[in-house]
């Protein structure tokens, strides 16, 4: 259990390709050795990312599914096998039920972003997956926040399982800079393009509560002169996937994300996060300015709090165990 944006990829990529290659020679099999199980798509692409880069110069192979896009490369890669399979559980089980995925030969099974899996109702799929998988196995499980549905199914899929909790008293990356503004909804729109000029932001992701939101905003900042793009589950896959290349090539300066898409993005140097809705769940606020200030960089995170998302601020505050910064006048 650790904050966002502090290396949990590397603290389990990095030894679980240590232990693939060094086992490599015993190998007996084509079938994948590792199995990481990610809420979303566009996190699954950023954990092959790094299992790439760390793996760069190993003998090893990987895939990662997902849903959204078609599915014949996928099933050509298992097909040539691989060591590290990397999935969605949706489009896990969806190829499992064709007959394309043997999961008999895992040594490690790892869920990423424990909790948001629990949020987003995947439980029953892990299970069927955990099912096809031998008993004789190293799990683990990482996460940002442990709730206690997460201890349950911890109980159930663990044996004699060790906790680490990294600095767990700061629930806030405390590099990240946080400011509040008051504001109608009728003028956030000109406000954030009165800041985004002011406050020199050039690499930002902007969070909506919903996707028509995020479709709203992305209309609103072009008219007011600003490039963005939005990223949500009604965008197709290589929609979204081109927005992420443009944003982290610097060639979009404003990526507006619903909290779902925006899970696991980890791009470096944004410059800020925008809350242009305050989320009603504190949690998902740290994940949220987790996004910024990254891997020993400093960031600024913006709200742009309405009247009626008071009680949310004071929600996030008291998680927080402080108030946040109010630039302007404070209501009653």
């Amino acid at each position: 259990c650790a904050q966002t944006g502090t290396g949990k990829t590397a603290a389990f990529a990095l030894p679980i390709l240590h232990n693939l290659f060094a086992n490599k020679k015993a190998k007996q099999t084509n079938k994948p050795r590792c199995l990481v199980l990610a809420p979303t798509r566009e996190l699954a692409g950023q954990i092959a990312e790094g299992f790439q880069t760390y793996g760069k110069h190993l003998p090893l192979r990987g895939a990662v599914l997902f849903g959204g896009v078609n599915q014949n490369p996928q099933v050509k890669k298992l097909r040539r096998g691989l060591d590290v399979l990397i999935a969605t559980p949706g489009r896990l089980l969806d190829l499992m039920n064709q007959g394309h995925v043997d999961l008999s030969a895992i040594q490690v099974l790892v869920l990423d972003e424990a909790d948001r899996m629990l949020d987003m109702g995947f439980i029953n799929d892990i299970n069927k997956v955990v099912k096809q998988i031998p008993d004789e196995r190293q799990t683990l499980f990482f996460s940002a926040t442990m709730p206690r549905e997460i201890k349950k199914l911890a109980d159930t899929m663990l044996y004699q399982p060790v906790k680490i909790e990294i600095a767990p008293d700061k629930p806030a990356a405390d590099r990240v800079k946080q400011t509040v503004y008051f504001a109608d909804k009728s003028v956030k729109p000109d406000l954030f393009a009165k800041l985004y000029n002011d406050l020199g932001m050039f690499r930002v992701i902007a969070f909506t509560r919903t996707k028509h939101g995020a479709d709203k905003l992305v209309r609103q900042l072009h008219q007011r002169g600003i490039e963005s793009k939005a990223i949500h589950g009604n965008k197709t896959q290589n929609n979204r996937q081109r927005a992420l290349d443009a944003f982290k090539k610097g060639k979009l300066p404003v990526l507006v994300a619903t909290d779902i898409a925006a899970r696991g993005i980890d791009v470096d140097k944004v410059t800020h996060v925008v809350n242009y809705d305050i989320t009603h769940e504190a949690e998902t606020h740290i994940h949220r300015i987790g996004r910024t200030a990254r891997a020993g960089e400093e960031g600024h995170a913006v709200a742009l709090c309405a009247p009626d998302e008071l009680g949310n601020l004071h929600q996030i505050e008291r998680l927080l165990g402080k108030p946040i910064e109010v630039v302007g006048d404070r209501p009653e």
